[in-house]
C-alpha cells in the first residue's frame, strides 16, 4: 500500500569538516538522527553532493524542510542548502551547542572520545525534537509537499 501524499521527511545535512573534531561530531549527530533517533522521518544528505550539484540531493533540500550542522563560522551546510534552492528550518552549529554542554569536551578525529560522543548525541536530541515539531506542524507539511525543486529548480 503506497501512501498518495508522503509526508515529507526532514533532510539533515552535517558539515563534512574532514580531519576537525567538530566536523565529526557534526556527522556523528546527523547519523544519530538518521540511523537511530528518527530514521523514518529523515534523511541524510551529504554536503559533498550538494557542493557537486547532484541532482538527487538538490531535489531532496529543494521539496523537504532541512536542518543543517556546521563546524564552524563558515557555515558551509547552511550555505549549500540555501544556494541549492532549499529551505533551512533550522541550522545548528556545533559551537554554540558546545556552549550549550561544555561538560562534553570533544576531542578526536576518526574516533570521538566519551565527551565528543556524548555532546553529538545531546545535538542528535535536539535536532529530534526539532524533527518532531516539524512533522506535526501542519502549516510546515503543506508548504513543504508542494514544493518542488526549490529557488533554482
Amino acid at each position: 500500500m503506497t501512501e498518495q501524499n508522503p509526508k515529507p521527511k526532514v533532510v539533515i545535512i552535517p558539515c563534512s569538516g574532514i580531519g576537525k573534531t567538530y566536523g565529526t561530531v557534526s556527522r556523528e549527530a546527523a547519523y544519530d538522527v538518521t540511523e537511530d533517533l528518527r530514521p523514518e522521518a529523515t534523511q541524510l544528505v551529504a554536503l559533498s553532493r550538494l557542493v557537486l550539484g547532484d541532482e538527487a540531493a538538490r531535489s531532496a533540500v529543494g521539496e523537504n524542510p532541512a536542518i543543517t550542522i556546521d563546524g564552524c563560522k563558515l557555515a558551509c551546510a547552511t550555505k549549500m542548502v540555501q544556494e541549492s534552492g532549499g529551505t533551512v528550518a533550522r541550522d545548528f552549529s556545533i559551537l554554540d551547542v558546545y556552549r550549550r554542554y561544555k561538560q562534553f569536551k570533544p576531542q578526536g578525529i576518526a574516533k570521538l572520545n566519551e565527551g565528543g560522543e556524548r555532546l553529538a548525541r545531546a545535538l542528535a536530541e535536539e535536532i529530534a525534537e526539532i524533527v518532531d515539531d516539524l512533522g506535526s506542524n501542519p502549516h510546515l507539511q503543506s508548504l513543504f509537499q508542494g514544493k518542488k525543486g526549490g529557488k533554482n529548480g
